[in-house]
């Protein structure tokens, strides 16, 4: 067996920047799919009901495609996958504009771009720098990559917004596959095996023990049977709702209220700018607070944050405080749940079990953006969804008080008491 290399402060940095610039490029592309709602409707006559359900299979792909990825990921390596899935975003989001049928744009958008974000997204990225860090650095660094991605959302949302409106949503699309190519060789830094971790604190919160020649299938099935896990499945669909339904059909909100598709894409951006610190706030508060509290009082805040945006006036000041309260909590359920992951079943198939709750929040996405592409063809308007956000967000506050944050015992170990 050959001897790790034992990772410095300056490589860890480089790993989790080429992560958090990773899921910048992947979450812009998926997180501004709403902005061509309107203008492939307009280009194809298909509809808003079939549009919105090609892209709700997007984020159902997305999820689906994350566990899988991750245990590609775990056996060989985060790079293969990382570069493949960058591959298949490009070709994905550069056929789109050419396609003018339902299965076309099922293909395009449902399928090839989503996965190939999926081969570049959270499950991956955390996986990888989780299995290379410090205990006590794995919770900052997963909301330091997560604010990559809300980043990718500021950034781009204005940017694809501004050149619909100058170039056409054609050449909007096309910009964005270019982009997404940038993935692959940041995706080159982690080739190598993950390296001995530099341990700074002797105090770090213990992980669960791998058990030696664990299996993947068998730790699926103890995962599977876990209650804890199961509830962070279920609070994470929730997430997921909102977030798909938000991210679809925000334009088409803003535009029943009578204002300019520049508010949409600025809410849309202030969403990500304010997420950036809603992730790296939940990243660092997850290494002193119960990671189960803070995910109860996200989901409520979120529930709250609703319920103030239906009572307020729809002015383009009302989106933009909105989004700003919203984007606060709009991903930071991610360091936390990936937190409780590892706490509960260790690093070495973290990729798999984190990506196995993403397929549970991207359920819960496909129901949100089909639902409300549903509910607008039906009532004219996004009401109903709104009431269901705010009961789903109730439900997901109080699904996590029961999590268990210790280890999960298993046969043969004896496991310390957490």
């Amino acid at each position: 067996m050959t001897t790790q290399e034992t990772m410095t402060p300056r490589a860890a940095w480089m790993l989790i920047l080429a992560a958090s610039t990773i899921l910048m490029i992947t979450m812009g592309a998926r997180l501004t799919t709403g902005l061509f709602l309107s203008p492939i409707n307009t280009s194809t006559g298909l509809g808003i009901a079939t549009i919105s359900f090609a892209m709700a299979v997007a984020q159902l792909m997305w999820g689906a495609s994350q566990p899988v990825f991750g245990a590609i990921a775990d056996k060989y390596g985060p790079a293969r996958v990382i570069v493949i899935g960058g591959v298949m975003l490009a070709v994905g989001t550069a056929a789109t504009p050419f396609m003018s049928s339902e299965w076309g744009l099922l293909l395009s958008m449902g399928i090839l771009s989503a996965a190939g974000a999926g081969a570049g997204s959270f499950s991956i990225l955390i996986g990888a720098t989780a299995q290379r860090l410090p205990a006590e650095r794995r919770a900052f660094a997963s909301g330091f990559i997560n604010a990559g991605g809300s980043f990718g959302q500021f950034v781009f949302a204005p940017l694809m917004q501004a050149i619909i409106a100058s170039a056409g949503w054609v050449i909007a699309m096309l910009t964005m596959a270019a982009t997404t190519l940038l993935t692959i060789p940041l995706a080159l830094g982690m080739r190598k095996k993950p390296a001995v971790p530099l341990t700074s604190s002797a105090s770090a919160a213990p992980a669960a023990p791998v058990a030696p020649g664990i299996s993947l299938s068998e730790q699926l099935r103890q995962a599977m049977r876990d209650r804890s896990y199961l509830c962070l499945h279920l609070g994470f669909f929730t997430c997921g709702f909102h977030i798909a339904f938000l991210v679809t059909h925000l334009p088409q909100e803003v535009a029943l209220c009578g204002l300019s598709a520049g508010v949409s894409a600025t809410a849309l951006a202030l969403i990500g700018l304010f997420n950036i610190a809603g992730s790296l706030a939940a990243g660092a508060l997850a290494n002193r607070y119960r990671m189960k509290s803070l995910l109860a009082f996200i989901y409520g805040g979120r529930a709250l944050i609703i319920v103030a945006y239906l009572l307020a006036p729809k002015t383009a000041l009302t989106f933009y405080l909105f989004a700003g309260a919203l984007g606060f909590t709009w991903l930071a359920t991610v360091p936390p749940t990936a937190g409780l992951v590892g706490k509960l079943f260790g690093m070495r198939y973290l990729a798999t079990l984190f990506g196995m709750t993403l397929l549970s929040h991207q359920i819960g996405g496909f129901f949100g953006a089909w639902l409300g592409g549903l509910s607008f063809v039906r009532f004219g308007d996004y009401t109903w969804m709104w009431y269901a956000d705010i009961l789903l967000a109730v439900a997901a506050a109080l699904i996590n008080l029961p999590i268990r944050e210790a280890p999960v015992a298993r046969p043969g170990l004896a496991v310390a008491k957490g």
